[in-house]
């Protein structure tokens, strides 16, 4: 949700000389000395907007619960999500008094998602993890039961310069793979894990319950690792990436050397993984949700 430091109703006190102006709702709106007679419109377009912030990140919320997050009168809200309603933006699907998002967001991200590149909207953020951590960074897609890479930015520390774009592997075998297999439809995942479990390394996980419980563990932690299963001292992590409507789309990894991504380490580089996964679904059209 955008920060409360912008919200109109708790920066009023800090206006000083600033004139005071009548907004559309009739109430008193502050606006900046010099901003001419479009600063009660301005305002109102930030307030509609951290409206569906504020849905966005609740799922839904009342008008009373606008009000208050906005520091509104509650007519004033009222007003503001009316016509956000108008406009399909928001909408109140049962008699509880609740609001959602309306189906008129999904036109609007539509429209931008389907111009949206994969690559180019994750290359920023692979360039800064992988600066961050100093290790190497891919984007990964399904390919039927396999997975390839697409995408690949190398870390300062990177040892070897090994260009992973365009390989094909298992998907049990890799972090990148396994984010994908726990987040694949049932009947998919079902059909990988009966089929011939290919075994690259001694370390790759050929039995498909081991497999099965730790696709249980990625969906709960949010990210998979893979230790030395696709090549002999070679540690990863993966965290999935959803596209407009939710589904997983592709993964992001970092990976390195065991002796440098140790087990213990882990937890943390997968913390940084997610998050940067999370940027980059976003930048697809994912919206971002507390269950998310």
């Amino acid at each position: 949700m955008a920060s409360n430091d912008h919200r109109a109703g708790k920066s009023q006190s800090t206006l000083g000389p600033d004139r005071v102006e009548r907004g559309s709702g009739g109430e008193a709106e502050s606006t900046k000395s010099g901003s001419g007679s479009n600063g009660a419109p301005v305002q109102s377009v930030d307030r509609a907007i951290t409206v569906l912030e504020i849905l966005a990140q609740h799922g839904e919320a009342g008008v009373t619960e606008i009000a208050a997050e906005l520091g509104v009168h509650k007519s004033t809200a009222f007003r503001l999500v009316g016509a956000l309603e108008r406009r399909g933006l928001v909408e109140q699907p049962g008699l509880r008094g609740k609001y959602q998002l309306g189906f008129g967001i999904i036109r609007l991200a539509g429209t931008m998602a389907a111009g949206l590149d994969l690559t180019q909207q994750s290359r920023r953020v692979c360039e800064d993890l992988a600066a961050d951590l100093g290790e190497t960074v891919n984007i990964a897609i399904p390919s039927g039961d396999m997975v390839v890479n697409i995408d690949q930015v190398r870390g300062a520390s990177a040892i070897v310069s090994q260009n992973w774009v365009g390989r094909q592997n298992p998907l049990h075998t890799t972090s990148t793979g396994k984010a994908l297999l726990a987040h694949m439809r049932l009947p998919d995942q079902r059909r990988v894990l009966r089929g011939h479990l290919e075994q690259l390394t001694p370390h790759t996980i050929t039995d498909a319950d081991s497999l099965q419980v730790e696709i249980d563990e990625i969906r709960e932690r949010g990210f998979a690792t893979a230790l030395e299963e696709l090549e002999v001292g070679l540690n990863a992590v993966a965290a999935p990436i959803r596209g407009l409507t939710g589904e997983v789309i592709a993964a992001l990894s970092a990976s390195g050397p065991s002796y440098r991504m140790e087990q213990d380490k882990l937890p943390a580089i997968g913390e940084a993984v997610c998050k940067a996964a999370m940027e980059v679904s976003i930048r697809m059209g994912h919206m971002e949700t507390a269950g998310s």
